[in-house]
């Protein structure tokens, strides 16, 4: 395993080996990542994840290695030579090609021909040494036989299947198709002119090699094949390929044998060993797809998750609409809910001057520090209506992006929370929630809901959830969480912890008052201590017993953080960010085999900055009033906005508008960009300028290039 996985990242032996060892004793990535570090050799959350993901590909491989084992031993097939071959094998397509001789197989051409005795006259043909191919033919003939083309043709089937079933030669023309494979498409007529069917219009008849192709074409052509507009194939030049099995199979100059060989190539080519091939190599270049739009949905919603939070602050919370009205909430500090109603300023009510005198009162009644408005239908015109309010202090107001808040709002975790009121409440309180701390509130939606990346219905679900859950797991353990506050969705990323053990904590705070330590952790239902050493030191516990419980540094370094303390002559409380003080300790002197540099300089940066929210403060942005839809938007214009998705072509920034504005890879610099993620983030801010607008496809491209 551990040779299988080196060779797949190139990384030290002992950093693999020791990695291994950690994940067989039920480790977390975000554990190993940060308290395991000399263990390791300092491998990142994403090295570990390769590791992990390698260690479960391994064991799947061993576990089908057995079953095929099993398999051919039972049909007493089962040789030394065999068995080294199967052991051997380093990956699944191989060993498949191995096992495909001993595979059970329904009726085909070549069994009934066996059936009919025609196996002894395919052997004579594979010999290559006959003579007068007919006449020996003729001694094949019976019932079931009737002549000898029957005959012959008979044993080429027998020949095409032996011919499919050479691993050797399944390999060499694997390897042609790796190379020189192309994905070819074409419309299916009687579909061209619906108009679901024009945003597949550039591969009405589309060709281009298959190995190059980028991630999001591949998946966009098989998206229309399934949709049923386009038709494709993937191929080679029939000749490359025919020439490989011709080098393979035949050895002479022998004609009468020549002849029926080659039919019999030309046949297993065409019928079996081409679409398992080309097959095999779209499924290759589809699971690679899948994994490259698979990470820029894991990056996009990281990026999304670490956004900036506002903080605990007192927030009225509005859910915009024309006919409806606005939704309206007061949360509190907390986020508990305070207050909800409906105002209506917007057509065809248009009840402005009552509902600014509502909003004003309870800015005032409920001390509101912020207004966060959702970015969906009336967002421009509820911002606009929220700004000419003359209140009595100064506030902020965001407009945030609620895409997945209606998901949110009428999930089994929602009506848990507010068991007492319906969807718009529920949609509104998200909306302010997500303004104080989008990653607590984030972590209750499906991921795939939250709209932030590209093709995410049509990779493979199994692996999307796994790394989007893996994605999650590390930003909520990277921020830390406040074991009084958050909620069991939250506590459920924390490494070692999970749902079960989140719904028992939240139960065991609110019998017991709250919870003051990390030690007291041990004290809830079923939470052992391999959870705890997973889980404490991305534990928060604000004004707790022990200072260090607010902090990242691990309970199992607590007795060294107070001889630190005590080394330098300053009481623990005192020492927890006191530069002066903390500049005095020799960390060298702490080094032991267990306790390295890494884990010291961590312990370290802690005490100086404990609990350090590594996420940036959210700040205020405003669209241009220009812009209320796209009619208003005119090419020339230079615009602000926030980037709101990030795909392998360009990102797409929300300018305020319904529809968001795409800036090609292209556009986004001066300079050639490989990576969009270079030159952008999420929500980050930028300055757009417009280049062409399509009215009839709503389309909008932008360029961040002058």
């Amino acid at each position: 395993m551990i040779a299988f996985i080196q060779k797949q990242l190139q990384l030290p032996e002992k950093s693999v080996a020791n990695t291994v060892k950690l994940l067989n004793e039920d480790a977390t990535v975000p554990f190993i990542s940060r308290y395991r570090k000399e263990m390791t050799g300092g491998l990142d959350e994403t090295e570990i994840l390769a590791i992990q993901q390698l260690k479960q590909t391994y064991e799947d491989l061993q576990k089908r290695k057995e079953s095929i084992k099993k398999a051919i031993a039972e049909q007493e097939a089962l040789t030394p030579e065999l068995e080294k071959k199967i052991d051997n094998c380093a990956d699944m397509v191989s060993l498949e090609d191995l096992y495909l001789p001993f595979k059970k197989k329904r009726k085909t051409r070549a069994t009934k021909a066996k059936e009919n005795g025609l196996e002894p006259l395919a052997k004579i043909i594979m010999s290559q040494q006959a003579k007068d191919l007919e006449h020996i033919a003729e001694a094949y003939l019976n019932d079931a036989v009737v002549d000898v083309e029957a005959a012959l043709a008979g044993a080429r089937d027998i020949i095409a299947e032996w011919i499919n079933e050479n691993q050797y030669i399944r390999t060499r023309l694997r390897k042609l198709y790796s190379r020189k494979a192309a994905i070819s498409t074409t419309v299916v007529k009687d579909k061209k002119n619906e108009d679901a069917a024009k945003k597949y219009l550039q591969y009405f008849d589309w060709s281009e090699p298959l190995r190059p192709c980028p991630s999001h074409r591949l998946l966009a052509i098989l998206r229309a094949e399934a949709e049923g507009y386009i038709r494709f194939k993937v191929a080679v030049e029939e000749d490359d390929a025919l020439d490989i099995i011709d080098d393979t199979v035949i050895k002479n100059d022998n004609q009468d044998t020549a002849d029926q060989l080659f039919d019999a190539i030309k046949d297993a080519y065409k019928r079996l060993l081409a679409p398992s091939i080309s097959n095999d190599v779209l499924k290759e270049a589809k699971e690679q797809a899948d994994s490259t739009a698979i990470q820029v949905f894991a990056n996009n919603l990281r990026q999304l998750l670490l956004g900036a939070p506002l903080g605990e602050k007192r927030i009225l919370a509005l859910d915009p609409g024309f006919r409806s009205g606005c939704k309206l909430v007061c949360l509190d500090e907390k986020g508990d809910l305070k207050h909800n109603e409906n105002i209506y300023p917007h057509p065809p009510q248009n009840k402005m001057t009552e509902a600014m005198k509502k909003v004003r009162s309870l800015v005032s009644a409920y001390k509101i520090e912020a207004i966060a408005i959702g970015n969906g239908t009336a967002s421009r015109e509820t911002e606009a209506f929220i700004k000419r309010i003359g209140f009595d202090r100064d506030l902020q107001v965001f407009v945030v992006n609620e895409a997945g808040a209606s998901v949110y709002s009428a999930s089994t975790i929602a009506r848990k929370e507010f068991p007492n009121y319906d969807v718009t409440v529920r949609g509104a309180v998200s909306i302010g929630r997500r303004l104080a701390d989008p990653l607590a509130e984030l972590v209750k939606i499906d991921p795939k809901s939250i709209g932030v990346g590209q093709y995410q219905h049509d990779v493979d679900q199994g692996q999307l959830k796994k790394q989007l859950d893996a994605t999650v797991m590390s930003c909520v353990n990277t921020v830390g969480v406040n074991i009084n506050t958050a909620s069991a969705s939250l506590l459920s990323y924390v490494a070692g912890i999970g749902p079960a053990l989140a719904e028992n904590i939240v139960k065991y705070r609110s019998e017991n008052k709250g919870i003051r330590s990390r030690k007291e952790l041990l004290d809830v239902p079923r939470l052992g201590k391999k959870a705890y050493e997973q889980a404490a030191g991305f534990i928060r516990v604000r004004q707790g017993e022990n200072p260090l419980d607010d902090s990242a540094v691990h309970p199992e370094r607590y007795k060294l953080v107070a001889k630190m303390a005590k080394d330098v002559k300053t009481p623990l409380t005192s020492l927890i960010g006191n530069k002066e003080a903390i500049q005095k300790i020799d960390i060298k002197k702490y080094c032991t085999e267990e306790v390295g540099i890494p884990t010291l300089e961590d312990i370290v940066a802690e005490l100086e900055k404990p609990g350090l929210d590594p996420r940036e403060k959210a700040k205020v942005f405003s669209f241009d009033p220009r812009l209320q839809n796209i009619s208003d938007v005119k090419a020339g214009m230079r615009v602000p906005g926030i980037v709101n998705n990030i795909t392998n072509f360009g990102c797409f920034v929300d300018i305020g508008i319904k529809e968001s504005g795409l800036v090609h890879i292209s556009k986004l610099a001066n300079t050639y960009v490989s990576d969009v993620n270079a030159v952008v983030q999420l929500h980050q801010h930028v300055s757009v300028k417009v280049v062409e607008v399509d009215l009839d496809r709503k389309r909008i491209q932008l360029s961040m290039v002058d």
